[in-house]
C-alpha cells in the first residue's frame, strides 16, 4: 500500500505499473536518500512455490547483469511472506508510450533506440539468459532519451538444465511472440532477435504486424502468416532495413541473425548508409543460403518420383483404412465431404468448479470465468494438493450456449505436466461422461471429442503431476 514502510527502509510513495504477477512502486530509500523502484509479488502468489522461485530468478538474473541499457537490481527482500524486489529508479516513460504518441518514427530515430536495446540484449545473452518478453513497454526512456530494458521475470538460462519453466510453456506477450514460443518449444537468442524485430517494425510504422481478437490468433498468425515488409507500409524506410527485419522476422530461427551483436551490426550499417527508400537501392543483406541436392542429369532418370508416389499411396490407403474403422465411413463418402463444411469456433462460458468427491467451494468458483475470458495469463486453479489429487479427479465446468456436438477442445496453460480429459454432461452439476482420450497438458492441448452433443462440458483432471495445483488458462473449441 501506498505509504508503507518495506524492510524499514524504502517507503511506498506511488504505484507506477502492475502486472499479472506484481506491482511496481516508486519508493523512497530512507537510508541512502533516492528514489528506487520496488516490484512486490502479488499476495495471492506467495505461497506458491513456483512463482515465489521464477520472481527470485529474476532478482538473481538481473542483479549479474551490470549494463548501462539494463535497469539495475539493487536489493531484494521479503516482508510478511510478501516478496520483493528493488531497482534503480528510471524517470521518464517506457517505450509503448513513445510510440503510441509518436510512431512512426523516423528511420534513424527507430534505429538508434534499436542500437542501444540490442547491446543490452547481446549482454544478457553473452551472460546465459534470454530474455522472452521483449516489448516496448519492457524499455524504460531516461529523461534523456536513454534505453533502459527491464523485467526479466520470465528470462530463461541458456542451459536448459537449470531452467524452472520447462519446454512446453508458453509466455510471453502475443503482439512480439516468437513462433517457437508460441509452440511451446525451447527459446534461445534468436527467440530475442524475433521480439526486437518486431519492435523495430511497430516503431517504423506505427503497428504491430499481426493482430487478432486474442492471444491464440495472434499466436498463430505468428506462426503461419507470411511477414508484412514494412516497405508495404511505409515506401520511404530502406530496402536494407526492410530486408534486416524481414530476417529477424524469419519463421525458422536458422533463418535469422546468428547472433545479437550480429543483428546489431546490420543496423549499424544501415544507420551509416541510410537508403532513400527508392528501387535503385541494391545493398540487401540476406540470409545465407542453405545447400540444396543437385537434380539428377537429363539423361538419369530418378525413380524416386515413383517411389514417393507409390509410398504416398500407401499412407493415403493406411489413412482411409483407419477412418474406416473408427468411424465407419467409406473412403468415398470422406472424400466426398471433404471441402463441404469446417469446424466452427464454438465460444465456452466456464460457469462451475466441479468436485463430487469432496468440497466444491473450494476449488476457487469465483475464479471460473478466467478459463474463458480470452486472456491467457488469468486462470482458474485447483486447489493445493500435497501427495497428489487422491481422488478421481477435478475440474471446471463449461457452458456451450446449448447442446452442441463438438469437435475439439483446446486447452491452455502455464502449469505444465497435468493429465486430464474431457466429459460431458446436461447439467452443470453433472454427471458428466468421458468424451475424449486423457492427454498430458504441456503448455497446450488438443482434445478430440467423440459421441457429445451436450451443453455443458468439463475439463476433468485427473492428475496434477508434480504440481502442487494446476491452472486451466484458457479454453477454446470447435464444433
Amino acid at each position: 500500500m501506498v505509504g508503507e514502510l518495506i524492510a524499514e527502509r524504502y517507503e511506498l510513495e506511488e504505484i507506477v505499473g502492475t502486472g499479472g504477477m506484481s506491482s511496481v512502486y516508486r519508493a523512497h530509500d530512507r537510508l541512502l536518500e533516492r528514489d528506487v523502484a520496488l516490484k512486490v509479488l502479488h499476495d495471492q502468489f506467495g505461497d506458491d512455490g513456483e512463482h515465489v522461485e521464477r520472481f527470485r530468478r529474476e532478482a538473481r538474473a538481473v542483479a549479474r547483469l551490470s549494463h548501462p541499457n539494463i535497469v539495475t537490481v539493487i536489493d531484494r527482500g521479503e516482508q510478511d511472506g510478501r516478496q520483493f524486489i528493488v531497482f534503480e529508479y528510471v524517470p521518464g516513460e517506457n517505450l509503448k508510450a513513445v510510440v503510441e504518441r509518436e510512431a512512426p518514427l523516423p528511420e534513424s530515430e527507430a534505429l538508434q533506440l534499436a542500437l542501444q536495446i540490442a547491446p543490452a540484449l547481446a549482454f544478457a545473452h553473452e551472460h546465459g539468459l534470454v530474455h522472452r518478453d521483449v516489448k516496448p513497454q519492457n524499455v524504460l526512456l531516461t529523461e534523456t532519451g536513454e534505453a533502459k530494458v527491464t523485467d526479466f521475470g520470465i528470462a530463461r538460462s541458456l542451459d536448459v538444465r537449470a531452467e524452472l519453466t520447462q519446454t512446453g510453456t508458453v509466455l510471453g506477450t502475443s503482439d512480439y511472440i516468437a513462433p517457437e514460443q508460441a509452440r511451446g518449444s525451447r527459446a534461445s537468442v534468436q527467440t530475442d532477435i524475433y521480439s526486437l524485430g518486431v519492435v523495430l517494425y511497430e516503431l517504423l510504422t506505427g503497428e504491430v504486424p499481426f493482430r487478432g481478437e486474442n492471444f491464440v490468433a495472434v499466436a498463430m498468425r505468428h506462426i503461419n502468416d507470411p511477414v508484412p515488409s514494412v516497405r508495404e507500409r511505409r515506401p520511404d524506410v530502406s530496402a536494407r532495413l526492410d530486408a534486416a527485419i524481414g530476417r529477424a522476422l524469419a519463421k525458422d530461427p536458422r533463418d535469422r541473425f546468428p547472433s545479437m551483436d550480429a543483428f546489431a551490426s546490420e543496423l549499424e550499417d544501415c544507420l551509416a548508409e541510410p537508403g532513400t527508400g527508392t528501387a535503385e537501392e541494391t545493398v540487401v543483406v540476406a540470409p545465407p543460403k542453405r545447400r540444396r541436392r543437385e537434380r539428377p542429369p537429363a539423361d538419369r532418370p530418378s525413380v524416386w518420383p515413383l517411389i514417393l508416389l507409390l509410398a504416398g499411396l500407401a499412407v493415403l490407403a493406411a489413412i482411409f483404412a483407419l477412418v474406416f474403422a473408427f468411424t465407419g465411413s467409406s473412403p468415398t463418402a470422406l472424400i466426398s465431404g471433404v471441402g463441404k463444411s469446417s469446424a466452427k469456433p464454438v465460444h465456452l462460458l466456464g460457469v462451475a468448479s466441479y468436485d463430487p468427491q469432496g468440497d466444491n467451494q473450494v476449488e476457487h468458483p469465483e475464479a471460473v470465468g478466467r478459463a474463458t475470458d480470452g486472456n491467457p495469463t488469468t486462470y482458474w486453479e485447483t486447489e493445493h494438493y500435497n501427495g497428489g489429487l487422491n481422488k478421481n479427479g477435478v475440474g471446471v465446468v463449461l457452458d456451450a450456449g446449448k447442446a452442441r456436438k463438438l469437435s475439439q477442445v483446446t486447452v491452455t496453460t502455464d502449469t505444465s505436466g497435468y493429465t486430464a480429459e474431457i466429459e460431458a454432461g446436461s447439467s452443470p452439476g453433472g454427471p458428466f461422461t468421458p468424451v475424449s482420450g486423457s492427454e498430458v497438458v504441456n503448455g497446450s492441448a488438443v482434445f478430440s471429442l467423440h459421441g457429445a452433443n451436450a451443453r455443458y462440458y468439463v475439463v476433468w483432471i485427473t492428475d496434477l503431476g508434480s504440481n502442487g495445483s494446476v491452472h486451466v488458462n484458457e479454453v477454446t473449441a470447435k464444433g
